[in-house]
């Protein structure tokens, strides 16, 4: 006996046009999903610092420059002519041993035409002079021999009791006064060479000078260091000639040094006797430590590089350091000066990157929760990098680093990573 097959139920064939319209269906589906993905906000990427307790100092810079305290300027004590300087830049100096400079005397002045010929009929004048004395120390000789004969005689007859007693002083007494006319004539001729010497010597002129002049000890004036130390500048090097008072060169100290800037009036008020301060930029490896010795009472008007005229005020530092630690600084060097006005060290700091202003208040964006949050903030003190803030922000708070437009309040935000930069 056979058996039927059994007849199973078949599964209803889909359509070819509804397969179709599932894969059009899910693609659709997929695309919609993607494009609602795509327009999803991404976080942004921001750096971000901590809010933490720290030192904050708040200081005024400027560029300054050192100078030694006492600076002697030689002087020319008379007019004339300097020879080249026996002494260089540097070299070392004893007071009151040291020749720092030789003056000898300046050649005479030229004549013109109508100077000349006076000093000519002078000298012809007191030339005419001598011969008249020379005349006179004759006519005083002759006298002088009449008057010594006369005495003679008087004398051989007053031995026979020829003549008086009177008259033979009276020929000793015509003796005596001849013989002082005889000085007396001499004398005047020696005044009369003088007077045609120096009429000569009105007469010299520079195109009659017939050398050098000698180096003995009396025709210069040595001047000597006032005080001991190195010599700074050389002011005249060269043989010139100078006139009394002109300067000739600078002494001083280069291990008695001080800092001079020449701050802002408005910064000037902020600094205070005995603030502390920073010398930077000097060349060395390490920074200065200095204090304010004094600000100058009156302030001085100085045109900047823009051509702004500025109120200025000079402030000097004294280097507290030991000396062996700036030896190496001297005259008119160049330094970076940083004075403190005001220290704190337990100060709430945050980064200046971090603050903007919202209305008329500071503000900032904290990370709460991977979001930024818009936080007003009141600050205090600030330097070029922090700011104190006295409310607003918290220890341990983190703040946002230069903000973008982009950053909101309640927008997602990444932390990037600066591992390593």
């Amino acid at each position: 006996m056979s058996k039927k097959p059994i007849k199973r139920p078949s599964l209803p064939q889909l359509d070819q046009k509804q397969i179709k319209r599932a894969l059009l269906a899910a693609f659709a589906l997929l695309l919609a999903s993607g494009f609602v993905y795509a327009l999803l906000p991404n976080p942004i990427l921001v750096d971000v610092a901590v809010v933490s307790e720290g030192v904050l100092e708040v200081t005024v810079d400027e560029e300054g420059e050192t100078r030694i305290r006492e600076i002697y300027t030689v002087s020319a004590p008379i007019a004339g002519k300097v020879r080249r300087s026996p002494r260089e830049v540097g070299d070392e100096v004893v007071k009151g041993e040291t020749v720092v400079a030789v003056i000898q005397p300046g050649d005479p002045s030229f004549l013109d035409v109508r100077k000349r010929r006076e000093l000519e009929a002078a000298v012809a004048a007191d030339e005419a002079a001598v011969s008249h004395a020379k005349t006179h120390i004759i006519r005083a000789e002759a006298e002088l021999k009449f008057a010594r004969s006369e005495l003679k005689r008087a004398q051989s007859l007053a031995n026979r009791g020829t003549v008086s007693q009177r008259t033979l002083e009276k020929a000793d007494m015509a003796v005596g006064v001849r013989a002082a006319a005889l000085d007396e004539a001499k004398s005047d001729l020696e005044l009369r060479h003088r007077e045609l010497d120096s009429a000569r010597a009105r007469l010299i002129g520079p195109e009659t000078q017939s050398g050098p002049v000698d180096d003995g000890d009396d025709c210069c004036v040595q001047v000597k260091a006032p005080e001991g130390g190195r010599v700074l500048k050389i002011l005249s090097e060269s043989e010139q000639v100078v006139g009394a008072g002109s300067p000739l060169l600078e002494i001083g100290d280069p291990q008695d040094l001080e800092i001079v800037v020449d701050l802002l009036s408005t910064d000037a008020v902020k600094v205070t006797k005995g603030a502390p301060a920073h010398i930077e930029g000097w060349g060395g490896d390490k920074d200065l430590q200095a204090r304010v010795r004094r600000i100058d009472p009156a302030g001085f008007t100085k045109v900047s590089a823009l051509g702004i005229e500025e109120q200025r005020v000079n402030t000097v530092l004294d280097l507290i350091d030991v000396k062996s630690s700036w030896q190496q600084l001297g005259h008119d060097f160049r330094v970076f000066v940083r004075i403190t006005i005001w220290k704190s060290d337990t100060a709430l700091r945050v980064p200046l990157s971090a603050l903007f202003r919202s209305g008329n208040a500071w503000s900032v964006f904290k990370v709460v929760d991977g979001e930024a949050r818009l936080a007003k903030v009141e600050i205090g003190q600030r330097n070029t990098e922090h700011a104190e803030v006295l409310n607003g922000l918290e220890p341990g708070d983190r703040v946002i680093l230069h903000p973008s437009d982009r950053v909101v309040d309640g927008i997602a935000i990444e932390e990037r990573d600066i591992t390593g930069l």
